[in-house]
C-alpha cells in the first residue's frame, strides 16, 4: 500500500512542480487523504523533485550544455564574459544564492512550522492573487538577452519565498519575472533553468539528511526512489506541454484553481476535516 501511494504523491509532484500552484502544497495536502493519512515530509518531497528536475535536464539538454560550456570556457577566457549564453549561467548562480542562504538556514522552520495547512491555504491565495495581477497588467516585451544581473536576483529572491509550500517556486519566480516585463515563454523558462541548481541543491542536502538519520517519512527509501522515477516520467509531459501553453495561453487558469483551492483547504481546517499538522 504505501509503494501505490507513493507512486500516487510521485505523480502528483510531476503534474504540479511546473506550474504555478506548489507542488509542494498539493504532496502535503494529498498525503493527507491518503491511507495512510500522513505528511510525506520535507526529506521526501525534495527528493522527489530530483525527478522533475532531472526532466528539465532532459527537455532543455542542448541548451543546458551549451550554457555550461560556454560558461565554464568564460572562466579561462576563451568567450567573453558577456557572451549570451555564458552571461545566463552566471546568471542562474547569482539568482540560486537566496534560495540557497535561506534554505540552509531555515531548515527548522521548512520542517516544521512553513508546513501548517492554515499557512499553506492562505500563500495559496495571496500569491495567486499576486500571480494574477502581474500577469494582467505587465508588459511583455522582454526576452531572455533582456535579463539583468538585478532582475536575475529579484527573481531568484521570489523563488526563496517558495520555502514554504503552498507559494511555488515556479510561481513566484513567474510571477516576479511577469512583473519586470518578461514574455510568459522566456519567464517560464529563465524560472526552469534557475530550479536546476536551487531542486538539485535541495534534493542532494535531503539525500545526506535521510542517509544520516534514515528518516524518510512514512515511505522510507522503496517509496521516495519510486515516487522520484514517477514525477520524472510525468514531468517531462507537462514541461513541454506547458511551454506550448505559455506561446498563447494565460495563467489565469492557474490563479483562479489556487484560489479555489485555498479557499476548500480553509473549509476543510475550519470543519476539522483536516488538522494544520
Amino acid at each position: 500500500m504505501h509503494i501505490i501511494e507513493a507512486i500516487v504523491l510521485g505523480l502528483v509532484q510531476g503534474l504540479t512542480e511546473f506550474l504555478p500552484i506548489s507542488s509542494s502544497a498539493h504532496l502535503r495536502i494529498v498525503g493527507e487523504f491518503l491511507p495512510s493519512a500522513a505528511d510525506p515530509g520535507a526529506t521526501f518531497t525534495a527528493i522527489s523533485q530530483i525527478g522533475t528536475e532531472v526532466a528539465v535536464l532532459v527537455y532543455f539538454w542542448s541548451k543546458i550544455v551549451r550554457i555550461i560550456g560556454r560558461w565554464a570556457q568564460s572562466l579561462v577566457g576563451k568567450v567573453p564574459r558577456n557572451d549570451p549564453d555564458a552571461r545566463m549561467g552566471w546568471l542562474v548562480i547569482v539568482a540560486s544564492i537566496p534560495i540557497g542562504v535561506l534554505g540552509f538556514t531555515l531548515q527548522d522552520y521548512i520542517r516544521d512550522v512553513f508546513r501548517n495547512l492554515w499557512l499553506v491555504a492562505i500563500v495559496l491565495i495571496i500569491f495567486g492573487v499576486i500571480l494574477g495581477v502581474a500577469d494582467r497588467f505587465a508588459r511583455r516585451t522582454r526576452e531572455m538577452s533582456d535579463v539583468t544581473y538585478p532582475h536575475g536576483i529579484m527573481i531568484g529572491t521570489a523563488q526563496a519565498l517558495a520555502l514554504v509550500p503552498g507559494v511555488s517556486r515556479s510561481g513566484a519566480t513567474t510571477t516576479a519575472a511577469r512583473a519586470l516585463g518578461y514574455k510568459r515563454t522566456t519567464a517560464a523558462e529563465f524560472s526552469f533553468l534557475m530550479a536546476i541548481p536551487a531542486v538539485f541543491g535541495s534534493g542532494l542536502y535531503e539525500l545526506k539528511h535521510g542517509l544520516e538519520t534514515n528518516d524518510l517519512g512514512p515511505y522510507g527509501w522503496s517509496g521516495t526512489v519510486v515516487a522520484t522515477i514517477a514525477a520524472f516520467l510525468v514531468g517531462w509531459a507537462v514541461v513541454a506541454y506547458l511551454m506550448r501553453y505559455l506561446e498563447r495561453g494565460t495563467f489565469m487558469p492557474f490563479v483562479i484553481y489556487r484560489i479555489i483551492l485555498g479557499a476548500v483547504i480553509m473549509v476543510l481546517l475550519g470543519t476539522g476535516v483536516l488538522s494544520a499538522y
